[in-house]
């Protein structure tokens, strides 16, 4: 594999990680706020975000290279209301999205077809996470600060069961 390709996968393996720690910590501040719904949503996410490291962790040694872990940066732990949370939550799926078309770029560049492959599952994964949060902040502007309707709301996302869909190819 190319080795700025590789290089490039390894960074995302971290933003991965620091992707899935920062929605555990989402999960903490909610339930320590008693919106278990909302706790469960990013746990869910937690979990997403995990699996997608271990896809890129898998493939790079299907590939004959070796994973690189680096440091986790530390996350922030407080959030103003769940609307700022999920706002924070969707500028950070951009961010992802930027990474992640980064990657392809890379994959594009350096002909790495194989990679190409493997990367478009997750463009095509990135338009469902900023849709997924976009839409809870769009209820949340409906909802406006409405005891009932967080209430309902927070119901809801306790529904929420995490699905590893990085294994349902």
């Amino acid at each position: 594999m190319n080795e700025k390709l590789q290089q490039a996968i390894n960074e995302q393996i971290n933003a991965e990680i620091w992707s899935a720690y920062l929605y555990l910590s989402m999960s903490a501040h909610f339930a320590d706020a008693g919106l278990n719904g909302f706790a469960n949503w990013f746990k869910v996410q937690w979990q997403e975000e995990l699996s997608h490291a271990m896809k890129f962790f898998d493939y790079l040694i299907e590939r004959g290279c070796k994973p690189e872990l680096k440091p986790i940066k530390e996350v922030p732990t407080k959030w103003d209301s769940p609307l700022h949370a999920m706002e924070e939550t969707l500028k950070h799926e951009k961010e992802v999205t930027r990474l992640i078309n980064n990657l392809m770029d890379i994959a594009i560049e350096v002909k790495d077809h194989a990679a190409k492959s493997m990367l478009q599952w997750f463009v095509d994964e990135q338009v469902e996470e900023e849709a997924n949060a976009q839409e809870i902040i769009d209820n949340l502007k409906l909802i406006n600060g409405n005891g009932n309707g967080l209430f309902m709301m927070d119901r809801e996302l306790k529904q929420r069961v995490f699905v590893d869909a990085t294994k349902a190819e």
